[in-house]
């Protein structure tokens, strides 16, 4: 499977939207490029504080269920973790969105459900890339849904001992879980064709259980 050979329907508004979110987010003073050329990763220390991180994971253990993932035809397990959508029209929740969003000046109503997610010793999502296949049959719903997924948006709620790192596993570059940071990447390039150096993983926990919500934003209006 090719992201990159799969047609590209959504390019021009996602160059748009690399290019907005690059302007706004290299222009804050809160936030870091995490070095490399061959992709737009940006991280921000403290995005929420403690009392935000704890009442999140609490949310996030009322709707973890066993996650899933969509069908790009591999049949080993891929993805062990517990992972849920959290209440959208929560007033916490919002606040965290609407946190986010003027972060990276993306209108709101681009912006997928937050996701949450957890990681118990031993689980992990292998790697993967954010981004729809085009070719698959679940494109033609996606299409409806807001189109292609543009930047990721995930934070850590929690530090863990020991594993559960975000690891870009073509750039060699694993971030470690920092309770309260956000780290930021655009699936694209800057022509607004996939990426295919944001295939990422969620490292096995060795100790401790790892806590995070995603936020994804499409091309268009989600939903």
């Amino acid at each position: 499977m090719s992201f990159v050979d799969a047609p590209a329907p959504d390019k021009v508004a996602l160059l748009r939207v690399g290019a907005h979110v690059r302007r706004k987010l290299d222009a804050d003073p809160r936030v870091q490029r995490i070095e490399t050329d061959r992709a737009e990763i940006w991280w921000v220390h403290d995005f929420l504080d403690e009392a935000e991180c704890a009442e999140t994971i609490r949310m996030i253990d009322r709707t973890a269920q066993p996650s899933t993932v969509l069908d790009h035809g591999n049949t080993e397990v891929w993805r062990t973790s517990s992972s849920g959508n959290v209440e959208a029209g929560d007033p916490f929740v919002r606040k965290v969105e609407a946190r986010i969003d003027t972060l990276l000046g993306i209108p709101h109503a681009w912006g997928e459900t937050i996701q949450g997610q957890r990681y118990a010793v031993g689980q992990e999502f292998k790697h993967h890339m954010d981004l729809f296949w085009t070719k698959a049959d679940y494109w033609k719903q996606e299409v409806k849904n807001g189109g292609q997924r543009s930047i990721t948006a995930m934070i850590f709620l929690n530090d863990v001992e020991d594993g559960g790192t975000t690891a870009f596993t073509n750039l060699g570059i694993a971030v470690k879980p920092q309770r309260g940071g956000l780290l930021i990447w655009n699936n694209n390039l800057a022509d607004g064709t996939p990426n295919e150096d944001t295939m990422h993983a969620g490292t096995p926990v060795i100790q401790g259980t790892k806590y995070i919500i995603t936020k994804w934003y499409r091309s268009r209006k989600w939903g």
